[in-house]
């Protein structure tokens, strides 16, 4: 082998290397990123609960123990969480809820269509889900 035929063997195998290095297109899209509290995990566990709202309808101010994730499926949910101003999400759309915060409003904004989303709690085993607050 000459000199000359293992550089072009290298060079070929270094730009093989660098394309397959390449991230591919994806038809994934980042929908929601946020940072979370410190928190220790330890004796936590996951639930998955599908919040359905008729139209005008809504839900009392409370809060969670732990981490919840909200995203909407269906129509539009207003939502007021700690020091946040309200807001107004819409299909496919996502929020956070720290451990404790109030969530003072969370309802449908259409007072003819329903709404609908998908509440993943993640909190201490044991714990109530939900606290009313007053």
């Amino acid at each position: 082998m000459t000199r000359r035929t293992l550089i072009e063997s290298a060079a070929a195998l270094l730009l093989a290397n660098a394309a397959a290095a390449q991230p591919a297109k994806s038809p994934n899209r980042q929908v929601f990123q946020h940072d979370l509290p410190k928190v220790s995990l330890d004796n936590w566990a996951v639930t998955a609960v599908e919040v359905v709202y008729g139209p005008g309808q809504s839900s009392a101010a409370h809060s969670h123990p732990g981490i919840t994730v909200a995203y909407v499926l269906e129509g539009e949910i207003r939502s007021k969480v700690g020091d946040a101003p309200e807001q107004t999400y819409t299909a496919g759309q996502m929020f956070i809820e720290y451990p404790g915060q109030v969530h003072a409003v969370s309802g449908n904004a259409s007072a003819s269509k329903p709404a609908k989303l998908l509440a993943i709690l993640m909190a201490e085993k044991g714990q109530p889900l939900t606290t009313a607050v007053k």
